[in-house]
C-alpha cells in the first residue's frame, strides 16, 4: 500500500458511509487482510491493530458475501416477481376474454330465446288461424246440417201430412163407398161373366 493510503486508514476522522448496493468497494477483505501500518512511537500495538483488521476483514468478508447472496436472491425475487407480473397479465387477459365470452355467450342464448319465442307466437299464430278456419268449417258444416236437418223435417213432415191426408182420404172414401150402393157390378161378377 502506499504512504498516501496509510494515512488515510490511520486518520481519526470516520469515512463517510455510501449506502448504494451498487458501490465499488475499494478495500476488499484481503486489503484489510494484508494492512501494514508504519510504526510510530506513540502507536498502536501491533497485535491488537492485526487482531482488529482480521475481525474487521472477516466481518467484512461476511457482509460482502451475505451482500451478494442478497444481491443474487433480489435478481431471482425479481425474476420472480416478472413471472409473476406476466402471469398476472395473463390472468387479467384470460379473465377479460372469459368474461367477454360469457358475455357473448349471454347475448346469443337471449338472441336465440328471443329466436325461439318468435318461432312458437308465429306457429301458435298459424296454429290459432288453423284452428279459427276449421272452426269456422265446422260451424258452416253444423249449420248446413241443421239447415238439411229442418228440411228433412219439413219434408218427412209434409210427406207424414200428405200420408195422413191421405190416408184420411181413403178412409173417408171407404166410409163413403159403404153407404153409396153400388150401381156397378161387383168386379168379380164381372170377372166371371167374360168367357175366356
Amino acid at each position: 500500500m502506499s504512504k498516501p493510503e496509510e494515512v488515510a486508514l490511520t486518520t481519526s476522522e470516520p469515512r463517510p458511509r455510501i449506502t448504494s448496493p451498487e458501490r465499488l468497494v475499494s478495500i476488499t477483505p484481503l486489503d484489510m487482510r494484508q494492512a501494514r501500518f508504519a510504526t510510530s512511537l506513540r502507536g498502536f500495538d501491533k497485535a491488537d491493530v492485526n487482531a482488529f483488521l482480521q475481525e474487521a476483514a472477516d466481518g467484512f468478508d461476511h457482509a460482502t458475501r451475505e451482500n451478494e447472496r442478497l444481491r443474487m436472491e433480489i435478481v431471482r425475487l425479481e425474476a420472480s416477481l416478472n413471472q409473476f407480473h406476466q402471469l398476472e397479465n395473463s390472468l387479467k387477459a384470460t379473465l377479460i376474454s372469459a368474461q367477454k365470452i360469457s358475455d357473448d355467450m349471454r347475448e346469443n342464448a337471449n338472441q336465440e330465446a328471443a329466436r325461439i319465442v318468435r318461432e312458437a307466437e308465429g306457429r301458435a299464430d298459424l296454429l290459432r288461424q288453423t284452428t279459427q278456419a276449421r272452426v269456422e268449417d265446422i260451424e258452416r258444416e253444423i249449420d248446413g246440417l241443421r239447415i238439411k236437418r229442418r228440411e228433412a223435417e219439413s219434408s218427412l213432415e209434409s210427406t207424414i201430412a200428405a200420408l195422413h191426408n191421405t190416408l184420411d182420404f181413403i178412409r173417408e172414401q171407404d166410409r163413403r163407398e159403404d153407404r153409396v150402393v153400388s150401381h156397378r157390378p161387383r168386379i168379380e161378377a164381372v170377372a166371371t161373366s167374360i168367357p175366356a
